[in-house]
C-alpha cells in the first residue's frame, strides 16, 4: 500500500489482518516493516498497518539528506493517520519506532486511543549505558560475543557509509539482540538479508541524535492509555529503559518478558501476543 505527503514524498506501509486498526512503526532508524513479520500473529485481532519509514521499504528517501530527525518521523506517522482517516489510534512503536510513537503521542495526544512502547527508550545515558555493558557482558561467553562486540562499536562510530556496508556491519552484532540466538533466531536474521538499510538516516542518528535526545521531560504530555514492554535481557532497550518510560507516563503499565531479548515478538512471540492484545482490547 502507498500514498503521498503533502511534500510529495511517496510512503508505504504493509497491511495485515481485521479488526481495529494498529499503526505500527518499526526501529532502527533505517529498518523497514518487514523485521515485524505478522507481530506475532496480532494480526488475528487487528489490522496492523506496518509503516516503511521514510527511506525504507518503496518509501521515498527525503531530498534533504538530514530530514530524518525524530520530528520527520512524527510528521509521516501524522500523514498516514490522515491517509487512514482515523481519528484516533493504537499506535505501537518498537525500539526506535518508540521514540517517534513517544514524540508523536506528546505533539498528537488527541489521536492515540492507546499505546505500546515494545523495546523503548527515552534517552540514552549513563544509566542506559551502563546497563547496555552489563547486558552485553551477560553474552561475553558466546563464540559470536567478539565480533558482534566489534560490529556494535563500528556502527555507533558511523565506520560505514553505504547501506551494504551497514547492513555487513548489522548482521554480525545482531546476535548481540537475542536472550539466546541459536537457529532459529539465526533462522529469523537470514530471512532479513535481503532488507536494504537506509545508512543515510542511522548514520545521522548515530553521529547527532542517540546521545543527545531526551523525551523525559515530554512523556507527562502523553495522556493515552500506555503500555511499555521489553525482554528481561534487551541489552540496549531493557528494563532500567522501561521503568524510566513507565514512571513518567501517568498509569503506564510496565511488562517485563522473562527469556527475551530486544526482540520480544520473536523470541516470546505468545507471551507478546498476550499481553499486547490484552491491552489494545482492554
Amino acid at each position: 500500500m502507498k500514498f503521498l505527503t503533502a511534500d510529495g514524498r511517496k510512503l508505504t506501509y504493509r497491511k495485515l489482518g481485521s479488526g481495529p486498526v494498529l499503526v505500527c512503526h518499526p526501529g532502527g532508524p533505517g529498518f523497514s516493516s518487514s523485521y515485524f513479520a505478522d507481530l506475532a500473529g496480532l494480526f488475528e485481532r487487528f489490522t496492523l498497518v506496518m509503516l516503511n519509514p521514510r527511506g525504507t521499504g518503496g518509501s521515498d528517501r527525503p531530498s534533504d539528506p538530514r530530514a530524518y530527525q525524530i520530528d520527520d518521523y512524527v510528521a509521516d506517522v501524522e500523514e498516514l493517520r490522515q491517509h487512514l482517516g482515523v481519528e484516533r489510534m493504537l499506535l505501537l512503536g518498537h525500539s526506535h519506532g518508540s521514540v517517534v510513537a513517544q514524540a508523536y503521542a506528546t505533539q498528537h495526544p488527541d489521536h492515540v486511543q492507546r499505546l505500546v512502547l515494545a523495546s523503548a527508550l527515552a534517552r540514552f545515558g549513563p544509566e542506559q549505558e551502563a546497563a547496555m555493558r552489563e547486558g552485553m557482558d551477560k553474552r561475553s561467553g558466546q563464540p559470536w560475543y567478539p565480533d558482534a562486540v566489534a560490529a556494535l562499536e563500528e556502527e555507533q562510530e558511523g565506520k560505514f557509509t553505504t547501506d551494504q556496508e551497514l547492513a555487513n556491519i548489522f548482521f554480525r552484532e545482531f546476535p548481540l539482540y537475542f536472550a539466546r540466538y541459536g537457529e532459529a533466531e539465526a533462522g529469523y536474521a537470514d530471512s532479513l538479508r535481503t532488507e536494504t538499510i537506509n545508512a543515510d538516516t542511522l548514520l545521522l542518528f548515530n553521529r547527532d541524535i542517540f546521545n543527545t535526545f531526551d523525551l523525559r521531560d515530554q512523556l507527562p504530555k502523553i495522556t493515552a492509555p500506555t503500555l511499555v514492554i521489553t525482554g528481561e535481557d534487551d541489552f540496549i532497550c531493557g528494563p532500567v529503559c522501561a521503568a524510566e518510560i513507565s514512571t513518567a507516563i501517568r498509569g503506564a503499565k510496565e511488562v517485563i518478558v522473562g527469556d527475551s531479548g530486544h526482540m520480544t515478538f520473536i523470541e516470546q512471540p505468545q507471551a507478546f501476543h498476550d499481553e499486547v492484545a490484552d491491552f489494545l482490547e482492554s
